[in-house]
């Protein structure tokens, strides 16, 4: 009979307890599958105590992850702990060390650490694998490195955070602000122990990070990645958006530039009608762009116990298999230390500005624009009861540089009431 592959799982959250139930619901499919049982000799958590849902009794019990890592029945660590530093991190390396597959779900360690990760992984013959680091469910990770293997790849951008897209859509579907829903995120459980990861973009730019390095061949650079979250979008804008046929979206964007690789995650606006703009609530989508296939776009849910637990569940089954593949879709020593762009791409941007009602205000903000390069695609002006009057302007292509120039001769005018809102509308 054929020798199981023994695992340990370091974490017993959500996803741990998730990777747990698959393998006892579908051992035999899971063997089948792959030519050889699956099974779990030790776990390990901080609680031994806690009631998780599942019985755990059949499987030994280490409080130190280092040492389960280290377990000679242990062929295959599954790390779920999170955290770029301290156990999960020394798990991992304990369990290469020693030859030993890994497979994790910690976006940041991978995005922070990986580089030295995948090096030692393949000094020592073991596999590193992560699909479950990014967008969940959503199998981006072997898309990219496999299926898609045979395509330059030219961009690749995504909704990467359930979190923001729910707080975004729910905005525009409820007429509630910002503040509100993050309330209300926080009550659900949607949100990470550190609210920043989620709302400040560092959650989806540590993912970014990661699909980047596999796109273009280089060294994973989360430093590199210009991030701003979705804390200053405001229902006005969300409104706006939408009477100009958009919609907002936390997006990430990672493409190879004659400046350098371009990588940032922020909000933009997309068009309403895009496969992004219909984006709703957690879901999350990945586009890529390559020079064979063209476009491609994956969708599908982003978090939780069951998609992320299947994602976990698909690297254990190709090792199971015996497929042996690169970290990061080449040899980690071949990845090239890729020089950040110093500036974005141009592109057209939506500003939103309250403007002093009174003659000629309108013509100093067309020139303030014309005098930084800017020209407008078109412009809209609500009417009003204030003493400012609302206008929402689109401009041709442009670079964020000459907007923000504008936009600080703006405010040292007295054109405008209040500082004006500029966001990138991102070509699709």
């Amino acid at each position: 009979m054929t020798e199981p592959l023994r695992l340990g799982i370091a974490g017993l959250g959500t996803v741990g307890i998730g990777v747990v139930k698959i393998i006892r619901r579908h051992a035999a499919m899971l063997e089948a599958r792959t030519g050889r049982p699956i099974t779990i000799s030790a776990v390990s958590a901080r609680d031994a105590s806690k009631d998780r849902g599942v019985s755990l009794s059949d499987y030994a019990w280490e409080t130190d992850p280092v040492a389960l890592a280290k377990r000679d029945d242990v062929d295959l660590l599954v790390e779920l702990m999170g955290g770029h530093e301290g156990a999960a991190k020394d798990c991992i390396e304990a369990a290469l060390s020693a030859g030993k597959d890994v497979v994790t779900a910690n976006k940041a360690l991978l995005a922070i650490h990986g580089q030295a990760l995948a090096e030692l992984a393949e000094e020592k013959g073991a596999s590193l694998r992560y699909e479950a680091a990014v967008a969940g469910g959503i199998p981006v990770i072997k898309a990219l490195s496999e299926g898609l293997a045979g395509n330059e790849i030219t961009r690749v951008m995504g909704v990467m955070n359930g979190t923001c897209n729910y707080i975004l859509t729910q905005m525009e579907a409820t007429g509630q602000g910002y503040n509100a829903l993050f309330e209300e995120c926080g009550r659900l459980g949607y949100l990470e122990a550190d609210p920043n990861l989620d709302v400040g973009g560092i959650d989806a730019g540590h993912k970014l990070a990661i699909l980047a390095a596999i796109a273009f061949g280089t060294k994973p650079a989360f430093d590199d990645v210009q991030l701003e979250g979705i804390q200053r979008i405001a229902i006005e804008d969300i409104r706006a958006a939408a009477d100009m046929g958009f919609r907002i979206k936390l997006l990430g964007v990672a493409q190879r530039t004659g400046r350098g690789l371009e990588q940032r995650m922020s909000p933009c606006l997309v068009p309403a009608n895009s496969p992004l703009g219909q984006l709703e609530g957690g879901t999350n989508m990945i586009v890529v762009e390559g020079d064979a296939v063209e476009q491609i776009v994956l969708r599908g849910p982003g978090a939780g116990e069951g998609p992320t637990a299947s994602a976990v569940m698909g690297d254990v089954c190709d090792i199971t298999r015996g497929f042996k593949m690169a970290t990061f879709g080449q040899p980690a020593t071949n990845l090239q230390a890729a020089p950040a762009a110093q500036a974005e791409l141009p592109a057209p941007f939506y500003l939103r500005m309250a403007l002093q009602d009174k003659p000629g205000t309108l013509a100093k903000v067309t020139a303030v624009l014309g005098e930084c390069g800017i020209s407008i695609d078109r412009m809209r002006q609500y009417s009003h009861d204030e003493p400012s009057a609302p206008v929402l302007i689109v401009t041709h292509k442009t670079s964020r540089a000459s907007i923000d120039q504008a936009l600080e001769q703006l405010q040292a005018s007295d054109a405008v009431s209040m500082a004006p809102v500029a966001i990138r509308i991102e070509n699709l």
